[in-house]
């Protein structure tokens, strides 16, 4: 009987698909790093807030500061910049003190990245491909984040140019297949109407799918 199941592998991450729209997000340092990290959260659309020295500022987290993307504090980590932020990420060369803003977060219950020290880590970053609503992420739980980059372009590389696009019309149907069919009652039958478009049309399809083909 328990052969019918999927066999449990422990010791992964639960993938998930962080919704942080407006959310307040530190971020502790302004290197390379940092400015990696800064992107990926104003492609989500958070509040980011960049706590480092004004010296300490890479060209492209400058840039960000300046064109008033991102909020600037001019000077080192204190504790009360924790005060009222949904995430913190660090990105600092100073090992003690982002084990000890690694501790506050964690008495104060706010989910923290420390880069490069995984133990300290209540998330991770992984190995994104984006192209519009289509988002693929491929982690090797800290062990290996090059390894993550080369799997993910070659998985990149198999996916046709327009498959965003693609993804980009199925929602637009979707929400009108629900302005169409509102009732609670009718979603599973959306659903399975929906299913059966996605499996029979091809993407070019989708692509050149207009208002009056989805009416």
């Amino acid at each position: 009987m328990a052969e019918r199941f999927p066999q449990v592998q422990g010791g992964g991450s639960l993938i998930l698909a962080w919704q942080i729209k407006e959310k307040h997000v530190l971020v502790v340092g302004g290197g390379e790093v940092a400015a990696g990290r800064i992107l990926n959260l104003l492609n989500a659309d958070a509040n980011v807030t960049v706590v480092c020295p004004r010296n300490g500022l890479n060209p492209e987290v400058a840039f960000r500061v300046s064109e008033g993307q991102v909020n600037h504090i001019d000077r080192l980590f204190e504790p009360r910049d924790l005060d009222r932020v949904d995430m913190v990420l660090t990105a600092i060369d100073d090992p003690e003190a982002s084990t000890a803003i690694w501790k506050l977060c964690k008495e104060r219950k706010v989910p923290a990245n420390i880069a490069d020290v995984p133990p300290e880590c209540d998330f991770f970053f992984g190995s994104v491909h984006r192209d519009g609503p289509l988002q693929i992420m491929v982690s090797t739980n800290g062990n290996g984040p090059k390894m993550a980059s080369n799997i993910r372009k070659q998985i990149a590389a198999t996916i046709p140019e327009n498959t965003g696009a693609a993804i980009q019309k199925v929602g637009e149907l979707r929400k009108k297949l629900r302005a169409v069919a509102p009732s609670p009652a009718e979603g599973p039958k959306r659903m399975q109407w929906m299913s059966t478009v996605c499996e029979s049309w091809a993407l070019e399809d989708f692509v050149d799918m207009n208002d009056d083909d989805m009416e």
